[in-house]
């Protein structure tokens, strides 16, 4: 009876025992991610401090050359998974990182690194590539080369410095201009990215080129951040711009400084007639085009009797591959915000914006915006902006 007490004790003993190591120890996986969590620590400081020796003590990826002239004021890692095979390792992390004296916010994106492990057990960067279904960065293209303007800055790759310059004088310009039409209640800056090709943008957007064949720009950005701004880019599509003159330059990037200045006040709520036609109508707002110039497929469609009957679903701006499309419903928007602007005032128009985006859903948005700001209702309205096409463009 006592041996089999003994055993018995033993043998709890050595369960037990084998409970706490299960319980305290850690895994291969745990100790593997700590280990490169720690790494990818000191690699983001060494982004900060603009310390390349740093930066290529933690191994290879991204040239360090083609982030030196990134001005960020912070850049960190988050390891999500680590995927471990002997002496290799695949990781998933998530970079978040803001760009100095512009972003409150920071941008965040997906990254997959591969990394290997040397003799002394230290782990080191291979690879350091967007993660599958992320968009690429600036960097990920080239060296990024950076032009400073009053209220920009433009980030580029594979571009002259004259052609940075360019940009930067057209966001300068767009600043001031937008800030007179919508207020100063936003950042007056904006921050410019230029790739080298139509490809380059959409590798930016993570998208197939053909969706922005045609479109010379967009902005990125998250909208109704009403607490915090948004860290917005303006993305340009350099093949599509080039085929633009110097007034076409200026209404298009315009056009896409609104976006960034109205983008906290730009909710679920907002239709994109109404967003994009407002921007459209800052673009041309001091341009001096005629509604018939500003808006040829439209003035083309009513000269021939086809009037629309509504304003355009939020669909209607897709890009689908028909531009006559496209641009009529870009520029229903324009002559819908115009109408606003000449029968009720210009302070009337950002009113109703600004009340739009107020509702936290479409439904009846914009319907007790029009009630409480233009004192109308959309089926009113509607029959005065066809009248208004009529009037303008027949």
């Amino acid at each position: 009876m006592a041996g089999r007490r003994s055993g018995s004790a033993l043998m709890v003993l050595v369960v037990l025992l084998a409970a706490l190591a299960g319980c305290g120890g850690r895994s291969a996986a745990d100790s593997a991610t700590a280990d490169v969590q720690r790494l990818l620590d000191r690699r983001a400081a060494a982004v900060v401090d603009r310390d390349a020796r740093a930066y290529e003590r933690t191994g290879e990826g991204t040239d360090f050359a083609a982030l030196r002239a990134l001005p960020v004021a912070a850049w960190t890692y988050r390891v999500t998974a680590v995927r471990r095979t002997g002496d290799t390792a695949t990781a998933d992390a998530e970079l978040r990182y803001r760009v100095a004296g512009y972003d409150r916010a920071p941008v965040t994106a997906g990254r997959t690194l591969r990394l290997s492990r040397d003799g002394d057990g230290q782990w080191s960067v291979d690879t350091d590539r967007p993660a599958r279904k992320s968009a690429q960065q600036l960097w990920d293209q080239g060296t990024v080369h950076l032009v400073r303007g009053r209220h920009s800055l433009v980030l580029g790759v594979g571009q002259s410095g004259r052609s940075l310059r360019d940009f930067a004088d057209l966001a300068d310009r767009a600043v001031p201009a937008v800030s007179d039409a919508w207020g100063t209640d936003w950042s007056r800056r904006v921050v410019v990215l230029v790739p080298k090709s139509l490809e380059g943008m959409a590798g930016l957007l993570g998208s197939p080129a053909s969706s922005y064949r045609g479109i010379a720009a967009v902005t990125t950005g998250e909208t109704g951040a009403r607490d915090r701004a948004p860290a917005d880019r303006i993305i340009v599509n350099p093949d599509a711009f080039a085929l633009l003159g110097g007034l076409g330059e200026q209404v298009v990037v315009t056009h896409e400084t609104t976006h960034v200045a109205t983008r906290a006040r730009t909710t679920a709520a907002t239709p994109l007639w109404l967003s994009e036609g407002y921007a459209d109508w800052v673009g041309y707002r001091a341009s001096g085009r005629t509604p018939a110039e500003a808006a040829p497929e439209l003035s083309r469609a009513v000269g021939e009797g086809r009037v629309p009957t509504a304003l355009p679903d939020d669909e209607d701006f897709g890009f689908t591959g028909d531009a006559s499309r496209l641009a009529r419903s870009y520029e229903s928007g324009w002559t819908a915000c115009r109408l606003i602007a000449d029968r009720w005032g210009e302070a009337r128009l950002g009113e109703f914006y600004r009340a739009v985006g107020e509702h936290r859903e479409r439904a009846g948005a914009v319907r007790d915006a029009m009630r409480k700001v233009l004192g109308t209702t959309p089926e009113a309205f509607t029959e005065r902006w066809r009248a208004y096409l009529r009037d303008q463009l027949g």
